[in-house]
């Protein structure tokens, strides 16, 4: 089995995967991502780093550095690879996509569950314009941004713990989506729960705001889903895709491990290929566009990266008929539906929509209408685009009325923030020469 040694900007991740660049999948066991050798060719961690495609928000490959023993950064090598401009610019691209999420599943949380004609009747001709009232206020979020935010927090564990010698980030990733489903269930944040951290303890987080069914069931206990042994095998909506554009700001990875990575993810509560699949291609285009990489360029990467693996056709269908609709005349709600040959509310058919329309839109507020206003599954496919278009174009696109309006804005940022710092700066944060005790009071090592 071929593996890789992926870096981020806080350090060397051996994680188990493909062949960096090769797309081509590698067989699994049970347990999924594993702690792995070197790939070959490298004797060491910096090797293994310019494997795997060590490179800043710009694109450019990043210097090899020393290492603190474990593969991972000295503060001057990290401060080499990401300088300020490259650093301010992730930010911007983390806030853009983060937010830009939040802000399409807020927009389109008035509209679940209603078909065209009667958002139509309800909102006139045009459709929903700007945030509307629903779960009793204006600018609310559902469970799509709860995820997304408990996803985050699971990756900067994954960081964290790695000080300890673990390295899963699924399992980190799953771990934080317990949390996320005590939300669900609890009044408030329990304080005898010693691994809740910062996240866990916002009070806002505990409320049930539509959260899909293989979720709820997909977390309801510590079995972790796999490649192998996926929950809920015929599940194959949205909810996972949409929580998935965390992992596609990686931006040190190879773009074949952030679809590998996202893939075991979704699996964990959605075990239908197409599902877990778009899961991964989207991804994959998030990681593209805040790369820098233009979005149809990401798009047909990510395309290139499904072709070798089992149940990608319904994806790629997908996407490709986004790719050639944007060519077909005026964009518009009926061009949207247009898309999905079913009702618009597997992941595939949501995934294709919110591409379309991140690739016709004259800015962040238009693509969001036009994802949003359709009858298929609008939270999850405003999402999609929002974060798509967040990621492109930076926090400063952002429609500033919206964000007024916004749910937890607060908390939004200081997660972003704290992601930006953990990916460009964690070895000044926590390590065996430094630790910061704040840090590891939000993020726990446990």
């Amino acid at each position: 089995m071929d593996t890789v040694d992926a870096t981020t900007g806080s350090g060397a991740v051996v994680i188990q995967g493909t062949v960096a660049g090769s797309g081509a999948p590698d067989g699994r066991s049970a347990g999924g991502l594993l702690r792995s050798p070197l790939p070959p060719g490298a004797s060491d961690a910096s090797d293994a780093s310019r494997a795997a495609g060590v490179v800043s928000p710009a694109g450019r490959s990043g210097p090899s550095g020393p290492t603190d023993g474990r593969g991972m950064r000295t503060a001057s090598a990290t401060t080499g690879l990401w300088g300020r401009t490259e650093q301010q610019d992730f930010r911007s691209r983390v806030r853009g996509t983060l937010l830009g999420c939040a802000l399409g599943d807020a927009l389109g949380a008035p509209l679940t569950g209603l078909s065209l004609d009667a958002i139509r009747e309800a909102h006139g001709r045009a459709g929903l314009t700007g945030p509307a009232p629903a779960h009793g206020r204006r600018g609310a979020v559902t469970a799509v941004t709860q995820l997304t935010l408990f996803t985050v927090d699971g990756l900067i564990r994954a960081h964290v713990r790695r000080d300890t010698g673990a390295w899963h980030p699924p399992t980190d990733v799953h771990r934080a989506y317990l949390r996320w489903a005590a939300t669900q269930y609890d009044w408030g944040p329990d304080e005898r729960r010693a691994d809740n951290g910062w996240l866990a303890q916002q009070e806002w987080l505990y409320a049930r705001r539509d959260p899909d069914r293989a979720s709820m069931t997909g977390f309801a206990d510590d079995v972790l889903g796999t490649l192998a042994h996926p929950k809920n095998p015929a599940a194959r909506d949205a909810a996972a895709t949409a929580r998935s554009a965390p992992f596609g700001l990686l931006v040190g990875w190879e773009p074949a491990l952030v679809l590998q990575l996202a893939v075991e993810c979704a699996t964990q509560s959605h075990g239908h290929p197409a599902a877990y699949l778009s899961a991964g291609a989207f991804a994959v285009i998030v990681h593209g566009v805040t790369r820098g990489d233009a979005l149809d360029s990401a798009v047909q990467r990510a395309l290139g990266l499904l072709g070798a693996r089992p149940g990608h056709q319904p994806v790629t269908d997908a996407l490709q008929r986004a790719l050639a609709a944007v060519t077909r005349g005026a964009p518009g709600p009926e061009a949207v539906e247009g898309l999905a040959p079913g009702a618009g509310h597997s992941a595939e058919d949501v995934l294709g929509a919110a591409v379309y329309c991140a690739l016709v839109a004259e800015d962040i507020a238009h693509g969001l209408r036009l994802a949003v206003n359709q009858g298929g599954d609008s939270a999850a496919a405003g999402a999609l685009c929002g974060a798509l278009l967040g990621a492109l174009h930076g926090e400063t696109a952002l429609p500033a009325a919206w964000l007024a309006d916004l749910e937890g804005r607060a908390t939004l940022l200081e997660l972003c923030d704290d992601f930006a710092l953990e990916m460009t700066q964690g070895p000044t944060l926590h390590g065996s020469a430094v630790t910061s005790p704040g840090w590891l009071a939000r993020y726990p090592r446990g």
